[in-house]
């Protein structure tokens, strides 16, 4: 089964093409080294709720929004093995590519696939 890397951020809603720009060479990045696929959702129906939700969880300020995000990878080695290359990549430095977002509240995480439809 493949592996997942998901993420969820704030990103501030002014910076929403400047994000877009920044991810699609991420993209091409995590796919050189050996993703399968890059998925970025700008957030359009996400409930705010009552006691947590991805808006409390990413701490989003007013003027932001919601991004979910996903990277597919043939498995948790090629993973491993792609993840330190991408770091590495001088296209990755902050001064090359700067997050459009604080990165300080991006949630972030390696997940198993368990079913896969």
């Amino acid at each position: 089964m493949s592996y997942v890397d998901g993420m969820i951020a704030a990103v501030p809603t002014a910076n929403k093409e400047t994000y877009r720009e920044h991810s699609t060479m991420a993209a091409a990045v995590f796919k050189e080294h050996g993703a399968l696929s890059l998925t970025e959702c700008w957030g359009d129906d996400v409930p705010e709720g009552k006691l947590n939700s991805m808006h409390t969880a990413v701490m989003r300020k007013p003027d932001e929004t919601v991004v979910f995000s996903w990277i597919v990878w043939p498995s948790k080695a090629v993973r491993d093995a792609g993840m330190q290359k991408v770091m590495e990549d001088p296209r990755m430095s902050p001064d090359a590519n700067p997050m459009p977002f604080d990165g300080k509240r991006m949630i972030f995480g390696g997940f198993q696939v368990i079913v896969e439809g």
